[in-house]
C-alpha cells in the first residue's frame, strides 16, 4: 500500500537533478546557469570549476548529480551528454529586520533558490 509510481515525465534519453534552496537570489543563480546552458556535460563542469562566482560550487554538485543520474539509472553514454536545461525557481525568503534611524526598521530580504539541470544524450550523426 503506497502512492502509485508516475509516469517518467523526461525522455528516455534525458536525465536531472535538483537542487533545492540554495542561498542565493534567484537573478544571481540565473547567471551562473546561464554559462552552462547548451554546453556538453564536460566543458560545463570546467567553466563552472574554474567560475569566480561562489554558488558555482553548488551548481557544479547539481550538474554531477545529473550525469551520474544519467550513467547509472538510466545507462547514457557521458561522453554524449550535454546540458539541454538549466532553469531557475524561487524558494522561501527568509526576513529579517534592521533597525533605522529615528525608531524605525526596515526589511532585510534572503532570498533561497532552486535549480533544475537536465542533461540529454546527442544523437550521433551520420
Amino acid at each position: 500500500m503506497g502512492k502509485q509510481s508516475l509516469e517518467r515525465q523526461l525522455k528516455d534519453t534525458e536525465a536531472q537533478a535538483i537542487g533545492n534552496r540554495l542561498r542565493v537570489s534567484p537573478q544571481k543563480l540565473n547567471l551562473v546557469a546561464g554559462l552552462i546552458r547548451g554546453k556538453s556535460a564536460e566543458a560545463a563542469l570546467s567553466e563552472l570549476t574554474f567560475s569566480k562566482k561562489a554558488i558555482s560550487r553548488d551548481v557544479k554538485k547539481v550538474l554531477q548529480s545529473a550525469i551520474a543520474n544519467a550513467e547509472n539509472n538510466h545507462q547514457l553514454d557521458v561522453d554524449q551528454l550535454y546540458v539541454s536545461e538549466a532553469y531557475i525557481g524561487k524558494a522561501l525568503v527568509m526576513k529579517r529586520m534592521r533597525p533605522r534611524g529615528r525608531g524605525r526598521s526596515s526589511p532585510i530580504l534572503k532570498p533561497f533558490s532552486n535549480i533544475t539541470i537536465v542533461v540529454r544524450e546527442r544523437e550521433e550523426q551520420k
